[in-house]
């Protein structure tokens, strides 16, 4: 299984490069760090089962109404590839399984 992640700031039409990001499994951080310059985090293996993968878009976005984005997910098939953007404004946000 490995997962990746995009973020795009919805405001600059840009990707979102030095958001901080965090993966969880059983309440245990397994992953976390850094999108890139284009806006991505990928080679991630946490494995099957539930997962929340946590943004830090207060730290991104100075006057956002939501400091922190949680999207929580199921791996059902661990030789899938786990794709999860994140589309981002400071008073919306959108996801979705990606590929």
């Amino acid at each position: 299984m490995s997962f990746s992640t995009h973020v795009l700031d919805a405001v600059t039409g840009r990707p979102a490069a030095g958001v901080a990001v965090r993966l969880e499994h059983e309440g245990q951080v397994v992953a976390q760090g850094r999108t890139d310059d284009d806006g991505r985090i990928k080679g991630w293996n946490p494995g099957a089962g539930v997962h929340r993968v946590v943004f830090d878009t207060g730290a991104y976005l100075a006057d956002t109404f939501y400091p922190e984005v949680v999207i929580t997910f199921t791996v059902a098939d661990p030789a899938e590839h786990y794709h999860v953007p994140l589309l981002l404004s400071p008073f919306a946000y959108s996801t979705y399984r990606g590929s």
